[in-house]
């Protein structure tokens, strides 16, 4: 069994399909099949069950294809390993960063790193915190700007900076002229949401508890894009994170809390094996140094 049946392997298992898996390898089909089979024959172990309309793994299979998978990991790896050998600032380093962080922070920052390393083949991930913290851990991205807490042995994690959280109101609302406002001041009020799954609705639900306030129940929003329009709407208010607030727009206020107000704080967050580390340092430092790529 060599490398390229065993990417034929997980290309089927990811997909589903003999077909797309092929296209994905770029052979043909009857060659995926017939090598496949050959390697089934080769183990004597049933890896697929398939018939015209699923591909399904057996038991044995997924032993088989996890074992595969890290194989191939490896072999990235050792390629990595060595072409950071000739250049430490070369080769692919994958970003990550939650959907309420990294379409704003993404933007401003990737022309700085390309500038301080033009060698970097950067390649970013938008996911929600929990399936970058596994993609992390499965080494199939190098970092990952997450908001904490974060938890996990084999992780390095370097705060990086705290995200005020302003109220965004809608300019007719009651609370719409403050210049500030205190948190317990929205106890009479409900907020709108993210749905279930984006870490900033964790963030704003431990606020929420803290100071009894309640949730819009009628509305929970897909992304914070979809948040601040209905804010916009008149539909409703929510907190805003500062890194995603550009205070020369219309039809919509944010407010600062008073202190302490409430914030997150966001994390860089590496394995502690990483061999990439020089190349961590630099965006930490760019972080650090150029507060104004969130702003």
């Amino acid at each position: 069994m060599n490398l390229r049946e065993m990417s034929y392997l997980v290309a089927v298992a990811d997909l589903r399909n003999f077909t797309k898996a092929a296209e994905q390898c770029n052979v043909s089909q009857p060659t995926l099949s017939a090598q496949i089979k050959k390697m089934e024959a080769f183990l004597d172990v049933k890896i697929f069950e398939r018939d015209n309309k699923q591909v399904m793994i057996t038991e044995e299979g997924k032993d088989i294809i996890q074992s595969a998978e890290k194989i191939l990991q490896e072999v990235e790896r050792i390629k990595e390993i060595a072409e950071h050998a000739h250049n430490p600032f070369s080769g692919k380093f994958r970003l990550g960063a939650f959907p309420t962080l990294a379409t704003y922070i993404f933007p401003n920052m990737v022309p700085k790193i390309k500038e301080l390393m033009p060698d970097l083949h950067l390649i970013l991930i938008e996911e929600k915190t929990a399936e970058l913290l596994e993609r992390l851990h499965k080494g199939e991205i190098d970092a990952a700007l997450l908001a904490l807490p974060v938890l996990g042995e084999s992780l390095e994690i370097k705060p990086l900076f705290d995200d005020s959280f302003f109220l965004a109101t809608y300019p007719t609302h009651p609370l719409a002229n403050n210049s500030e406002i205190d948190v317990d001041t929205l106890a009479q009020y409900r907020l709108l949401l993210l749905e279930e799954g984006h870490c900033l609705r964790d963030h704003a639900l431990e606020v929420c508890h803290q100071h009894n306030i309640g949730e819009e129940q009628d509305f929970r929003a897909t992304s914070l894009e979809t948040l601040r329009q209905m804010v916009k709407a008149g539909t409703g208010i929510t907190m805003m994170p500062e890194v995603a607030i550009n205070h020369t727009e219309i039809d919509i206020q944010y407010i600062p809390f008073s202190k302490p107000e409430p914030f997150r704080t966001i994390a860089l967050v590496y394995r502690k094996t990483s061999t990439k580390k020089e190349i961590i340092k630099h965006i930490e430092d760019i972080t650090n140094t150029s507060k104004s790529i969130y702003s």
